[in-house]
This record gives structure tokens, C-alpha cells and sequence, in this order.
């Protein structure tokens, strides 16, 4: 036996990171969850400081929060996360509804509200979500695109930590975080409702996490169930049976709900995200799904918006197998085959006899899918159209719906969320009319005889309505998202998306290419060359001229394991991102257009 102490083995040096000073932190709303105290970057120097841009609408961006909260709580002395919300919608610069969404989907770390994206500028950010880490000097050393990126960031997060407390420049201690006063209600941001075969409702109470019997006045709690089965459930239907389908929508999970009994047991999905390759289709409890927001019986099968991937499922209750039923994973608004079709954070469902009607919420669109599964659009024209417009359903416009109910002559009404608005689409005129204003968030709706019954997700109630015989006069508005469009020329466009493998891991590529690369246009005619699938992260584009203006649709994914040759299982993460990119062409636009998956673009 040799005694002798073996020599140390040298800490490996940190690697070489581009270092570009951040700029400050600017925002017209101000700050939520400091109490009251504006913030500066400076008052995060000696800390690592990861901004984590996103808006509430954004069902990527809830992931993203999700994935975080365990590097927020190991490093909760080294490390602050501040959210600096960038709205899409018009609804999302409101203040007290930045306020509300930070209670609803429980973020507990300061957030800068920026309603007039000053921030997102400064830090030429270019989709929701990105994260830009920063570290305790004050410098930016990564930007991350999409989800899939904790892995990579608490790796970046422990060098940073290692890296600053040898150089005496960390600083351990509290971070500014305070967290609001808690407020007494019965329900708090419920999402959606059923009428129960007692008369009852059955209301998802989203953010304690529970579901509440309400008795029919739809104010007195019979009882609440679900006593951590449940996070943050949407989505109920009931079968014939009389039991209930849940979408337990951060689990990514269907469960099964019995009334007579109380049982509750998980009936589709198996806890983990749904991701690029995974299985879709199979045994329902060997399948991952994506953050399931509602449900509906239609044909004998529960059908499921998977907004968390932009498509349909269906979960079969006789063979308990789940399959995707319609759209291809891609974020947008294209019609025809249910194969072909894309989708946008389809959000609420509603069966007819012949039609499944679904509030297709990033689109702000109606749509629906018929007995031959071909999906039709109603209302709705793509990503960055929205406002509150009646009258012909071709120039009708909605604002981020997230519920759909049928009502007895054919008609449907739309939970018109962002515009706190009830509205009408009747299919045998092809007009859109207001029932009714003044909610506040709508996200879904009950028929219980001739009344509807609104589920007011941000009062936090079930409000009851005569459905009115004559519709509500509304003066019309039309919006486009804030976002500036990105000036490019026309003619050859270089796209290079932009991807670094986090330290000690590479692109596996045991099996393949590890990256994918899905480019289209809206419309289709902006590109004459370029579109489609690949394997490369970057392509020539070829921009018509005459086409001015438009959206480039861009998908992208990179697989990347351990690089450790003597592990024979090497763990991987899969990191991706959608981007809507609006872009103007113009002879002073540029010719090349980078977007950060991960890392930094080395023209930076």
C-alpha cells in the first residue's frame, strides 16, 4: 500500500468567453416582486444575473420558468433571476396583468415590466423565450433561444461561481426577491369549467393546483380535490360515464377523475416533457405529452389541444393508447389535411355532432376540424394579427383566445381572453358579434339553459350571463405585435442559426445529423428559394423583392450529449426553439440574419 498523497489534479482552466458589457435594465412598467424597489444592474454585480425574457401568452415561456426553479433554489445565494416580461399581445402591457400572471404561474424572483420591449432592444432579442446570462462583472456571456437549456446554464452557472469566488469577485448573500402578499378568494386564476350530471360545476382551480365542486349557483364550494395529483390543471370533460378527464397541464398528464368515488388516477403521459423524436403514439402511459390545456369527447375518443407542441392528440378510453391526430409540431396557421396542418397553442376545444371547434390561442384564431380531418380556420389570419373587430369572419379579428363552448343554433361562443370579451361566430351567416365586454381574462364557458356561465379566470369567478338577444356594440381595433420587423435585403439572405454545445458536451451524432433546420414564409411567395428541411444550421435564403414584407418561419434543434468516450450511456438534452421572425425588405436591409440557439454570435 503506498501512503503517499497523490498529486492534485489541476482545476481545468475556464474557458475563453466573449465578453460584451450588458446593458441596463429599462422598463415603463416597472418592477414586480421587489417590494416596491426599482432595480439596477449594478445592484446584481458580485452575482450571476440571468434576464429571462418572456410574456405570459407564451406557453414556451411557462416551460422555461419550470425548468429553472431548481437552479434558482441550489444557487439561490450566487445567482438571481430577474424575468423581464416583453409582451406580443396589447393585453400583456397592462401592468396588472404582468401583476396577475406573476402570481398565476407562481414566479418568485424579481420581473421588470417592459411593455415597450426598451430591454428586449437593448439586447437585440429576437424570440420568446430567451435567456441571457450575465455574469457577476456585469458582462453577457450566453444567450439561449427556446427550451432544453438547463443542463447547459447550470453548468455555465457553477463555472461562473468557481470562476468568481477564485478571483474574490463573487458575492454571496440574499437576492431582492419579495414576494407578494397572499390574497384570500375561493378560486384563484381558475381556468376552466364543466357542469357536473348533478347540476354542479367542476371548475380547475389553476393556480392552487386543485379542482372545486361549486354548487349550481356556481359560488358555494361543495368541495376541493386534488391534494398534490394535480399542477396547475386546465382542461376538464366529461364522458358518458360521468367521470371526468382532466389536463393537468404542468405534469403533462391526463388523469381521470370519479365523482361517486373520488378516485383519481393518471390515465395518459408519463410526468416528462414531450420533445423532437420522442414517441407519438402508443400505450397512453409510456407516451410523453406537452402541456396538455384542454380536452373534449368527440367520436368516441377524448381529444386533447397539446399546446405545448402545437398540435391534437387523442387518448382512445377502450385500447388506453394516445396518437397525434393533426399538425406537425410547426407554430403557425395553415390549413388542409390534418397531417399537414399547423397549429399555435391550440387552447380550447368544443365538439359538435360533425365539428371539433378549437380557440387556437398564439393565432388569435377559430378553427376547426371535420369529420374527414381536415382542419378549416373560421377567424384568423397568422401570429401577429389581433384586435377586437366584428363582422365578416374573413376580416374579424380576436385576441388570444383560450376557450370555445357550442350553443344550441350551431353557433359557437369564444372565450376572446385578451380582449375580456365574449364573442359569437355563427357559421351560417359567416359573421363574428360581441355578446358581451367587460371581463376580465374570460378562459372558458358553460351553456346551463339559456344563460352561459364565464369562467373570469383574473376576478377569480364564475360569472353567469343571459345570453343576450342582440349583440353588444363594440368600436372596432386592430393591432400587430410590437415587435419591430428586421430589415433585410432582398435577394440572397444568409439565415445562420447560431449553436454552441455547453461545456464538456458535443453534437451526438452517433445516430445522424444532431440538428434540424425547418424554414417557411408567410406569405409563402416572400421566398423563392430556401424553404423546407435540412440538416444544417444555416441557409441561403432567396427573398422575392416585390414581396415587401412578411414573417420567416424558423425551426431549429440540436441534440448534444456528454463527451465522455468511456461513457457508454452519455446523458443528452435537446435544445429548441420555433422563431416568427417579421422582416421588412428593403435595399438597406441586411444580408444576414443570425438567431441564437445557444451561445453567442461571433460577429457580436
Amino acid at each position: 500500500m503506498n501512503d503517499a498523497a497523490p498529486a492534485p489534479t489541476p482545476a481545468p482552466a475556464p474557458r475563453k468567453r466573449a465578453r460584451v458589457r450588458a446593458p441596463e435594465l429599462i422598463g415603463k412598467g416597472g418592477w414586480i416582486n421587489t417590494g416596491g424597489k426599482e432595480l439596477k444592474l449594478a445592484d446584481f454585480r458580485g452575482r450571476t444575473l440571468i434576464l429571462d425574457f418572456w410574456t405570459f401568452c407564451c406557453i414556451n415561456c411557462l416551460h422555461v420558468l419550470d425548468e429553472l426553479r431548481d437552479l434558482e433554489e441550489k444557487h439561490r445565494d450566487t445567482l438571481v433571476i430577474v424575468g423581464v416580461h416583453s409582451p406580443k399581445f396589447v393585453h400583456e402591457a397592462e401592468h396588472q396583468a404582468v401583476v396577475d400572471a406573476v402570481e398565476r404561474y407562481e414566479v418568485h424572483h424579481p420581473v421588470l415590466d417592459d411593455p415597450e420591449l426598451a430591454t428586449w432592444k437593448q439586447y437585440a432579442v429576437r424570440a420568446w423565450p430567451t435567456l441571457v446570462v450575465i455574469d457577476p462583472e456585469g458582462y453577457v456571456v450566453a444567450q439561449h433561444a427556446g427550451e432544453g437549456h438547463a443542463n447547459a446554464i447550470r453548468t455555465l452557472v457553477e463555472e461562473l461561481e468557481a470562476e468568481h469566488e477564485a478571483k474574490g469577485t463573487l458575492r454571496r448573500g440574499d437576492g431582492p426577491y419579495v414576494p407578494p402578499e397572499p390574497v384570500a378568494t375561493d378560486l384563484r386564476f381558475p381556468g376552466k369549467a364543466v357542469l357536473l350530471p348533478t347540476g354542479n360545476f367542476l371548475v380547475s382551480d389553476t393556480t392552487r393546483h386543485q379542482l372545486v365542486e361549486l354548487e349550481p349557483d356556481g359560488e358555494t364550494v361543495v368541495r376541493r380535490i386534488g391534494d398534490g395529483e394535480f399542477r396547475e390543471p386546465q382542461g376538464l370533460t366529461v364522458l358518458p360515464d360521468g367521470k371526468v378527464v382532466v389536463a393537468d397541464t404542468v405534469h403533462h398528464a391526463l388523469r381521470m377523475y370519479d365523482p361517486a368515488t373520488g378516485v383519481i388516477e393518471r390515465i395518459a403521459g408519463t410526468g416528462t416533457q414531450w420533445w423532437q423524436g420522442s414517441p407519438t403514439s402508443g400505450p397512453a402511459l409510456d407516451v410523453d405529452l406537452s402541456s396538455p390545456w384542454d380536452v373534449a369527447w368527440w367520436q368516441g375518443k377524448v381529444w386533447i389541444a397539446m399546446a405545448g407542441v402545437h398540435q391534437l392528440w387523442t387518448y382512445d378510453p377502450e385500447t388506453r393508447t394516445v396518437a397525434v391526430a393533426a399538425g406537425t409540431t410547426n407554430e403557425g396557421l395553415v390549413d388542409g389535411p390534418a397531417a399537414e396542418a399547423w397549429f399555435a397553442q391550440p387552447s380550447g376545444l368544443a365538439a359538435t355532432e360533425d365539428r371539433l371547434w378549437i380557440a387556437d390561442s398564439e393565432t388569435s384564431a377559430l378553427r376547426w376540424i371535420d369529420t374527414e380531418s381536415v382542419v378549416h380556420t373560421a377567424v384568423g389570419t397568422g401570429l401577429f394579427d389581433f384586435g377586437h373587430r366584428d363582422g365578416d369572419a374573413g376580416q374579424a379579428l380576436l385576441q388570444h383566445p383560450l376557450g370555445v363552448t357550442a350553443l344550441p343554433d350551431g353557433s359557437v361562443a369564444v372565450s376572446d381572453t385578451y380582449n375580456h370579451a365574449l364573442r359569437r361566430f355563427d357559421p351560417a351567416s359567416g359573421e363574428v358579434t360581441t355578446l358581451a365586454t367587460d371581463l376580465r381574462e374570460p378562459s372558458d364557458a358553460v351553456l346551463v339553459g339559456d344563460e352561459i356561465v364565464v369562467v373570469e379566470s383574473a376576478r377569480h369567478r364564475l360569472t353567469r350571463l343571459r345570453l343576450p338577444e342582440e349583440a353588444v356594440q363594440v368600436e372596432a381595433v386592430a393591432h400587430r405585435t410590437q415587435r419591430e420587423a428586421t430589415e433585410v435585403a432582398p435577394g440572397r439572405l444568409r439565415l445562420d442559426v447560431v449553436f454552441q454545445a455547453p461545456t464538456g458536451q458535443k453534437l451526438d451524432e452517433r445516430y445522424g445529423p444532431s440538428t434540424r433546420l425547418l424554414v417557411s414564409s408567410t406569405p409563402p411567395e416572400l421566398l423563392l428559394g430556401g424553404s423546407g428541411t435540412g440538416t444544417d444550421l444555416f441557409r441561403e435564403l432567396d427573398l422575392d423583392p416585390e414581396v415587401t414584407e412578411g414573417v420567416l418561419h424558423v425551426s431549429a434543434m440540436a441534440a448534444s450529449c456528454d463527451d465522455d468516450p468511456a461513457n457508454e450511456y452519455p446523458a443528452c438534452h435537446v435544445h429548441q426553439q420555433d422563431w416568427g421572425v417579421p422582416v421588412k425588405v428593403t435595399p438597406e436591409g441586411a444580408a444576414r440574419l443570425p438567431l441564437i440557439l445557444a451561445g453567442m454570435d461571433a460577429t457580436d
